[in-house]
């Protein structure tokens, strides 16, 4: 794969993502993306987005095995943008509980865990979560500059998963979602490092203005 320039968004393939879906969403917008694998190309970019659908610990396993994990957390802290979609969100965190206890990227302190049965009254809420459900704010303007700045408070966007982040700090949430009982961080943000727990990539027009604000303002 070719190298790529200072200005590219790099998407990180680790095999665990919908690659195809984000970059045609980045390309519609009018941005460039590049998917790899390289760690001298991440090294590189000036954003980086880390997707994900399935299981932590597989994910976890080939970041390693990839050697990714290193200069990630490298370019990171060097002031580079990533954005973690669901799974890739759930990456950022320091461990999870799913299938046993594993060590996450640790970008953000916090930990994944199962959702309590959701189910509320007399309505059925299954698990996993699939489907639509809204975003909550904070009355503190959170959302002020943040991938979420455009949007109002209530809108839908597309879930798919079975664990939640628990972020040890309450001010790096940008947004929380209710499922039936539940009430989880559905955004997440600290400095350089944002998640979303929902897919913006199939979340209607919505889900590009989260992609687009990601892009033009990191």
């Amino acid at each position: 794969m070719s190298e790529c320039s200072n200005q590219d968004t790099v998407i990180i393939d680790y095999g665990m993502g919908n690659l195809f879906s984000v970059t045609r969403v980045i390309n519609h917008l009018g941005f460039q993306a590049k998917v790899s694998e390289d760690p001298k190309v991440i090294r590189r970019a000036k954003r980086l987005i880390l997707p994900g659908v399935g299981a932590f610990q597989d994910g976890m396993k080939n970041l390693k095995e990839k050697a990714l994990v290193v200069p990630l957390k490298e370019v990171v802290a060097s002031g580079t943008s990533l954005l973690g979609i669901c799974l890739g969100m759930q990456l950022l965190m320091t461990e999870s509980e799913e299938f046993g206890l594993h060590q996450g990227l640790d970008l953000i302190s916090g930990r994944v865990v199962r959702f309590v049965s959701p189910e509320a009254e007399q309505e059925r809420f299954k698990i996993p979560h699939v489907g639509w459900s809204p975003l909550d704010n904070f009355s503190d303007g959170r959302w002020k500059n943040s991938i979420l700045k455009d949007l109002m408070p209530g809108v839908f966007m597309y879930f798919v998963h079975s664990y939640v982040v628990v972020p040890d700090e309450e001010n790096t949430q940008l947004a929380q979602t209710h499922y039936g009982r539940n009430r989880f961080c559905s955004v997440i943000q600290k400095k350089n490092i944002v998640g979303c727990q929902f897919h913006p990539e199939v979340s209607g027009l919505s889900g590009l203005s989260v992609i687009k604000n990601f892009l033009s303002t990191s």
